[in-house]
């Protein structure tokens, strides 16, 4: 999994609601890239304020009685319904002639029987007030489930909304650390940190660029900052910036300036705005080559 992937779980992981394969895969790319704890401790603080900063708003009275008029207007008039046909007399299929007296007359039959003529099609009787009711029911529930659509459809565009923006807006670090992964020359040096924890550089000399990630470093003493370094093959150090770890131990550096072949990364710690000199003051607490 690369830092953008991960990028793109880490909301979903802040809110639970991933899958388990896909939280087991996440929480299998954390353990084995550290330095990407502040990706998902920034969604997380945004899931936290979302859910205890936004003031619940109560709707105004007269929605509920507006929206049930709504429904109710919407409910079909039933019209009676005209038969398919209307049936005309059926004549007699012949006159019948009187009989002349030369003979004895006999009785005469009719022709035939005239069949009543059923209509063309039955007609329905209208909807009683039970098949009207039932009818406002289903289109009060299709109303409610539209309705219920609706919001869903709000927080999807709403958390694509943040994702976007989150994406947009990332620090320029965390964009140059994603650079570096993605070039065919990256490296990569971790070491222990003096006073604890651990400091990974990451760097490519094609890009000429550099990032720092700590994990468990504990913040500058007060008035003082820590301050990163490129180390000439010469040995002639050059400042590359200063940055400091959040509560949990965690930052995300770049370094100011371009990398160049054999450099040695190290921080030390300097008063606030860096050394006044523009050089080491103290031992780095860190040395990270990359050759």
């Amino acid at each position: 999994m690369n830092v953008q992937e991960f990028a793109e779980l880490a909301a979903g992981y802040a809110l639970d609601a991933l899958s388990p394969d896909d939280a087991e895969a996440f929480e299998a790319a954390l353990a084995e890239h550290p330095e990407w704890a502040s990706i998902l401790e920034t969604d997380a603080a945004t899931a936290a304020a979302l859910a205890t900063e936004v003031a619940e708003v109560e709707p105004p009275a007269h929605v509920r009685g507006a929206l049930l008029a709504a429904i109710a207007g919407r409910v079909p008039t039933v019209e009676p319904v005209a038969p398919a046909s209307t049936v005309e007399p059926v004549a007699p299929a012949s006159t019948v002639e009187p009989v002349a007296p030369a003979s004895t007359v006999e009785p005469v039959a009719p022709v035939s029987t005239v069949e009543p003529v059923a209509t063309g099609s039955t007609v329905e009787p209208p909807m009683n007030t039970e098949a009207i009711q039932t009818v406002a029911r289903r289109t009060w529930t299709r109303g409610l489930l539209a309705l219920a659509a609706s919001f869903v459809l709000l927080i999807a565009l709403g958390t694509a909304a943040v994702t976007i923006g989150d994406r947009l807006w990332a620090p320029a670090s965390v964009a140059a650390l994603e650079e570096i992964q993605a070039a065919e020359d990256a490296q990569t040096v971790t070491d222990e940190v003096a006073g604890g924890g651990t400091a990974t550089a990451y760097w490519s000399v094609s890009l000429g660029q550099a990032v720092v990630v700590t994990n468990g470093v504990e913040s500058a003493p007060r008035g003082e900052t820590y301050e990163l370094w490129f180390v000439r093959e010469d040995g002639t150090p050059v400042s590359a910036g200063q940055f400091d770890t959040d509560q949990s131990g965690s930052a995300t550096a770049a370094l100011d300036g371009t990398v160049e072949t054999g450099d040695v990364i190290a921080v030390t710690v300097e008063p606030d705005g860096g050394s006044p000199t523009g050089q080491p003051t103290s031992e780095p607490i860190v040395a990270l080559p990359t050759s």
